[in-house]
């Protein structure tokens, strides 16, 4: 996913996750976006200080399927 891939994703409510789902991106009050952990709550940016590369692979990234509860 490329960085305005994963933002736009996030800001529209999907859950984005980084190699697993332990790691997901999330948007802050002050409106950065991290990726946390969600064990510990442990978080870093996710780009670089000057906002313009991914501080990881962008294709470690995916969208979280949604499960539907069949009957």
């Amino acid at each position: 996913m490329t960085l305005n891939e994963i933002k736009t994703a996030v800001d529209a409510g999907n859950r984005v996750h980084w190699v697993n789902s332990g790691y997901v991106v999330t948007r802050d009050v002050l409106g950065q976006h991290l990726i946390t952990f969600t064990r510990n709550g442990s978080a870093i940016g996710l780009t670089s200080r000057d906002g313009t590369r991914l501080n990881c692979k962008p294709d470690e990234f995916y969208i979280e399927e949604s499960v539907e509860v069949l009957q």
